[in-house]
């Protein structure tokens, strides 16, 4: 099975820049986007073969998620159940026969930290609703999480530490993640590979390769030997961030 995950920084601009052609390259099983910035019915989006399901946010043109799939899930939900954190279209799940698949839009902590407290519940609230599914069967959870975990995930890990995607309580709440019972796909098969998803438009940073990776695979640690390939498309254009592939036997 293969699967792509894509924050597309809004999904018109993104179309206007390729996506389709990326879209119908990948051939993926499934196909995830974050940061969409629409609502349903904004943008034409009916792929042949593929089922959709969007999750926008209240406030338009922010956030937003969307799932593509050949094959149709036995269930679909929107957010993780409480009011506070579903407002911004940020989680769709979508329950198979032999797994859940969770799309995740991470809330971004913002430049002065504005929203690291939120952001700290909000890890904890998604920690507890992916345990609480892997009790019923596994997990895959892709998305733009918007934290580089460890200092290999970003080219210059002294001059960040303390910004927004690289503070020691994100990084933490990564780790307590991790150590709950999942895999980072990545660096599961990958341990000192430094590859990045996402870079700034500012100085040049996507052509100087100074990046992040802050998109990610995570899988219910039972099924980590199922991991066959984890992908970072870094050639692949559209968006400040790049597409990510999972290839998984299931």
């Amino acid at each position: 099975m293969k699967l792509i995950s894509w924050n597309v920084n809004g999904i018109r601009a993104c179309l206007k820049k390729g996506f389709l052609d990326f879209f119908k390259e990948a051939n993926a099983d499934i196909f995830c986007l974050q940061e969409t910035k629409c609502q349903q019915g904004q943008v034409e989006l009916e792929i042949e073969g593929y089922t959709s399901y969007w999750n926008s946010a209240e406030k338009k043109g922010y956030s937003g998620t969307a799932v593509f799939t050949k094959k149709k899930p036995l269930n679909v939900t929107y957010g993780i159940g409480k009011e506070e954190h579903d407002k911004e279209g940020r989680i769709i799940t979508l329950e198979f026969e032999n797994f859940y698949l969770v799309t995740n839009y991470t809330p971004n902590a913002k430049r002065e930290l504005e929203r690291l407290d939120y952001r700290m519940i909000w890890e904890d609230e998604i920690r507890k609703y992916l345990l609480n599914l892997n009790k019923t069967k596994p997990v895959i959870m892709c998305g733009d999480l918007n934290v580089a975990h460890e200092e290999i995930d970003l080219k210059n890990p002294k001059t960040n530490r303390g910004n927004a995607g690289f503070t020691d309580e994100e990084r933490e709440k990564m780790t307590e993640l991790l150590n709950a019972g999942f895999t980072d796909s990545f660096r599961y098969l990958y341990p000192e590979k430094q590859e990045y998803s996402w870079w700034s438009y500012m100085g040049h940073a996507r052509e100087k390769n100074i990046g992040w990776r802050i998109d990610y695979f995570i899988t219910s640690k039972d099924i980590k030997k199922n991991i066959k390939e984890a992908t970072i498309y870094s050639e692949v254009l559209g968006s400040d961030h790049c597409p990510i592939g999972l290839e998984i036997n299931l």
